[in-house]
């Protein structure tokens, strides 16, 4: 569906992914959305494991994009996010998985789990999130 498609190039066309993940990759379906990303040593803390802001926008955007899979006409906002860091990743590709658990007219809320690259789980959390006032529009990279 293309609404899904210039869901995906929006979230390319980000700057903070553009310069900072430009490896990421994203399949986004209704309620559901799954991010990818190979673990590099700059996502890592002193410690020498990936660090808790990763997992966070990893976990974020996944929940995010499985809610704004079902909103169409507006871009939605993370009002609150939790997450639960369960272990370290050094290496390998991390996958997102996000899907939406509720929906009202101006709450909904999706949960996510990460994963690392034998599968194991290695943080979930949970957002809600409403409609902002910003059209999905080209002017925010939502094209094809």
């Amino acid at each position: 569906m293309s609404h899904y498609q210039k869901l995906q190039n929006m979230y390319y066309s980000g700057p903070i992914n553009r310069a900072t993940y430009p490896d990421v990759v994203m399949d986004i379906t209704e309620g559901r959305a799954e991010i990818s990303l190979e673990v590099k040593p700059e996502y890592f803390h002193a410690g020498q494991s990936m660090h808790g802001s990763v997992y966070f926008k990893m976990l974020d955007d996944a929940a995010y994009f499985a809610v704004n899979s079902v909103v169409k006409d507006c871009f939605v906002y993370t009002v609150s996010f939790n997450i639960q860091i369960l272990r370290p990743v050094k290496a390998g590709k991390i996958k997102a998985v996000g899907e939406l658990k509720f929906a009202s007219k101006n709450l909904w809320i999706a949960d996510a789990v990460l994963y690392d690259a034998k599968g194991r789980e290695v943080a979930r959390g949970s957002g809600n999130f409403m409609k902002s006032s910003l059209l999905l529009d080209e002017s925010i990279g939502y094209k094809l």
